[in-house]
């Protein structure tokens, strides 16, 4: 089939698609690259998931339904929380969780909030090497300016 273009509309025909393979920090639930959200009513225990999820991963133990976490290393995770106190919230749940806390870096926001299109995260990422990033809640992280819908299809152009 013949490529159509005008303006910005195009056509893609699935047989000139490469299909690859995905590769996930936590299969099936979270591939490495794409978004994923933990969603659900306040107080149902999204966090509380999130940050044992955290401490598996900065000890390279086995996730959830994992039989065993051969081949998986300690890693670095970011975390940034709008909502509670790093100090009498967060950092006791790591600990109650058994994170390695040298593994958990938060950009520090005192100064200039952060956003999903800050170029502080890319930096962190790069610097640290983490393999998940948290924004919890994630609306915290989206800015004025952002479209969820729009920042999710730009990460494909």
């Amino acid at each position: 089939m013949e490529e159509k273009r005008e303006k910005n509309y195009r056509l893609i025909n699935m047989e000139d698609v490469e299909a690859r393979e995905v590769n996930w920090l936590w299969y099936p639930y979270i591939p490495y690259g794409k978004l994923t959200i933990v969603q659900g009513d306040p107080g149902e225990g999204k966090t509380t998931f999130i940050l044992h999820l955290a401490a598996l991963l900065t000890k390279g133990e086995a996730l959830p339904c994992e039989e065993t976490a051969e081949g998986r290393e300690p890693v670095n995770v970011i975390y940034q929380n709008a909502e509670d106190s790093l100090e009498d919230t967060i950092k006791p749940r790591l600990l109650e969780a058994g994170a390695d806390c040298n593994r958990v870096l938060v950009i520090d926001e005192s100064i200039d909030c952060l956003s999903m299109t800050d170029e502080r995260l890319v930096r962190a990422i790069k610097e640290t090497g983490a393999k998940m990033v948290v924004l919890d809640p994630i609306q915290a992280y989206l800015g004025a300016d952002v479209d969820i819908t729009g920042q999710m299809k730009s990460d494909q152009c």
